[in-house]
């Protein structure tokens, strides 16, 4: 029976390295993967879950960003560090908005909104956004072009964005990379940026679960956790390659007309089975 479960958390660690970071709503895909593929544990440790195994996926971010993101090196100029520590800074500043209110109304988003409704609703009207706004702007060219370039005020307006993501089906790096190229981003520096702000929130979501569920685990809970991470991670490197490569030569519209396809997936679904 744990091998079965492990198999679970494989393919879920699959479908988590993917969607985390491609603007199509992790969350939606898990809603619909856990209709199929169950993990035979209690609610407590699902829930949990869900999103320490995020964990996995803020490793691939720090392996592939090490030398932007660590100021502390031998190596580099101080100027440099200086540079990166101001990065942190802004980063910092874009996860304050969503985790005040993650914070404030974690719960209550929960009760109200996790559901196959607003997920099928929210992956149709981004998937919608995503094809609007890169039709207008086809000829646009962008004022910011590289990271440095990205101010207080820039990161903030990104954060405000993120809070979207709080609504399940949103998906946050859509919801942030809306945000940074509505405001004059280019879709390199969006995805880049969003990828660094996912390390503090995903740790700090994570973080809270773990305290939330306890620290006793048992030994199959333990396994099927830590598998469920260690896939999520190596999936993640090559899901963050891939999308960091396919924005170099093309927009995001094939991500909304699939946003838009599964949201109506999941809406035909769910109204059939209940």
């Amino acid at each position: 029976m744990l091998l079965i479960e492990i198999l679970k958390a494989v393919i879920l660690g699959i479908v988590e390295g993917v969607t985390e970071w491609l603007p199509i709503s992790s969350t939606g895909h898990m809603i619909l993967v856990d209709q199929f593929i169950q993990l035979n544990m209690s609610e407590a440790f699902k829930e949990m879950f869900f999103v320490v195994i995020q964990l996995g996926a803020i490793l691939s971010v720090v392996v592939l960003y090490w030398k932007k993101l660590i100021p502390v090196s031998f190596t580099k100029k101080a100027s440099i560090k200086y540079d990166t520590i101001i990065l942190w800074l802004k980063i910092l500043t874009a996860c304050l908005p969503a985790a005040i209110i993650g914070l404030l109304f974690d719960d209550q988003i929960d009760a109200q909104f996790y559901n196959y409704q607003t997920v099928a609703v929210t992956l149709i009207l981004y998937g919608i956004l995503f094809v609007v706004i890169e039709n207008r702007n086809s000829n646009f060219r962008p004022r910011i072009n590289n990271l440095s370039q990205i101010t207080y005020k820039t990161a903030m307006i990104i954060g405000v964005f993120q809070v979207l993501a709080l609504i399940p089906g949103t998906s946050r790096s859509g919801a942030t990379i809306l945000g940074a190229i509505l405001i004059g981003t280019s879709r390199t520096v969006a995805a880049e940026f969003t990828f660094f702000l996912a390390i503090p929130i995903m740790f700090g979501a994570s973080l809270l679960k773990i305290l939330k569920f306890g620290l006793v685990f048992t030994n199959a809970e333990l396994v099927i956790l830590l598998t469920g991470m260690v896939v999520a991670y190596m999936v993640s490197i090559l899901s963050i390659k891939f999308l960091v490569g396919y924005i170099k030569k093309n927009d995001f519209k094939a991500f909304g007309w699939y946003r838009i396809i599964l949201g109506i997936i999941v809406l035909l679904y769910f109204l059939i089975v209940s």
